[in-house]
């Protein structure tokens, strides 16, 4: 689930933090700079791992701060295809079921991805996983705050990188609206799987 992953990175210190020490000042600003932050293609990172080298460091004309660059490591969340996690249920929609891990709520599963056969309850808002036994069908909920197993089946990064401003203005809202949510996007989605044995609600298992 979590990998440490080597980077480089060129490191600004301020005059005011000089007399700090290099590898504490540098340490601060790189977690300040990437902690809980999504990098494109690596994953969402978590923290500082250590420094394994720091390179001369300049001072440029005009600017009094300092600039060095550094190899680094850093804990990031990336999950392998085909991981088994355990989170809880954040909401469903038609979409699917969207799961958090509580410091990672960009999970989706499907519906193609749920056990079969399943229907949303326009009522209730939720997933029901319709059960057949020998008496009949049982419908099973899958309620908000549950937990839940799944499998990671992939991982969608998007660029949210500023693409600048637009050539043209509109006062079209509906355009508007829809930009918006473009732009809402998240950058890291893992897409999931409970559609096979043992997957699922831990309470279907556990009873």
């Amino acid at each position: 689930m979590f990998v440490v992953v080597e980077m480089v990175d060129t490191v600004r210190i301020t005059p005011w933090h000089f007399q700090r020490q290099l590898n504490e000042a540098i340490a601060e600003e790189l977690n300040k700079k990437l902690a809980n932050k999504v990098v494109y293609n690596v994953g969402l990172c978590i923290c500082l791992y250590d420094i394994t080298k720091l390179e001369d460091s300049y001072i440029f004309p005009g600017d009094g701060a300092s600039h060095t660059k550094v190899h680094f490591r850093y804990v990031v969340f990336h999950p392998f295809l085909d991981e088994i996690l355990v989170g809880k249920i954040k909401y469903c929609s038609q979409e699917g079921v969207h799961v958090s891990l509580g410091f990672f709520d960009d999970i989706v599963i499907p519906p193609e991805s749920l056990q079969q056969p399943a229907k949303f309850d326009e009522a209730e808002q939720v997933w029901v996983w319709e059960y057949e036994t020998d008496e009949g069908a049982h419908d099973l909920y899958m309620d908000q705050g549950e937990e839940i197993r799944f499998r990671v089946m992939d991982q969608v990064f998007l660029d949210t990188s500023p693409t600048g401003p637009a050539v043209t203005a509109t006062d079209n809202p509906a355009a508007t609206a829809a930009e918006d949510a473009v732009q809402k996007e998240a950058p890291y989605t893992l897409i999931g799987s409970i559609s096979e044995p043992g997957l699922g609600l831990l309470s279907w298992w556990n009873s």
